[in-house]
């Protein structure tokens, strides 16, 4: 069978076969701009190993510094990007400083407004992603911040630092999409 235009193909038919052919067409070409491999920003181009390191607590929260730093290391590992190394196999060095918690209140109960049912609770990171051969070398820097709420129940302190957890994650999620993935 050959395909072909005649005289007496009705103007149905033709429109018919223009809408396969463009159909085919946009179908081949809808990855045309896909690109496999990293999505990292083009300055970050040459970095392939990260060294984490421990994350500079400035808040009077005890093993803050360690969470966090777990979280980045879990956060990069997630991701992929990168690798986590040593200092002296990696390209550079990811420098974090938890500057600061937060709470506030999310929602009070119903009887007395200053009686708190709900809080939120904000954790802030500071970052920098240095060179690792030459550490004045500021590759990246930037804040990421990560919010979480949580109930007021009977044991706070269980309550407060399961949220601690949740927002540390979140802002180290942040950290690591902003050097990863350039946003």
């Amino acid at each position: 069978m050959m395909l072909g235009l005649h005289r007496s193909d009705s103007p149905a038919s033709l429109l018919l076969g223009f809408v396969v052919v463009s159909a085919i067409s946009l179908s081949c070409s809808s990855c045309a701009g896909y690109k496999w491999g990293d999505a990292k920003p083009k300055h970050l181009a040459t970095v392939h190993n990260l060294n984490v390191a421990m994350v500079e607590n400035n808040t009077q929260i005890p093993r803050a510094a360690a969470l966090a730093t777990n979280c980045l290391i879990d956060a990069i590992t997630r991701d992929g990007t990168y690798r986590v190394s040593r200092i002296d196999t990696a390209d550079a060095r990811l420098l974090t400083t938890l500057e600061k918690i937060e709470h506030r209140q999310a929602r009070s109960t119903r009887e007395d407004i200053l009686r708190s049912e709900e809080l939120e609770m904000e954790a802030h990171l500071s970052w920098s992603l240095v060179d690792a051969r030459n550490p004045a070398r500021v590759l990246a820097s930037g804040t990421s911040r990560g919010s979480t709420r949580f109930f007021v129940d009977p044991n706070l302190q269980t309550a407060r630092q399961t949220a601690l957890v949740d927002a540390i994650k979140r802002a180290a999620e942040g950290v690591v999409a902003r050097f990863s993935e350039g946003f």
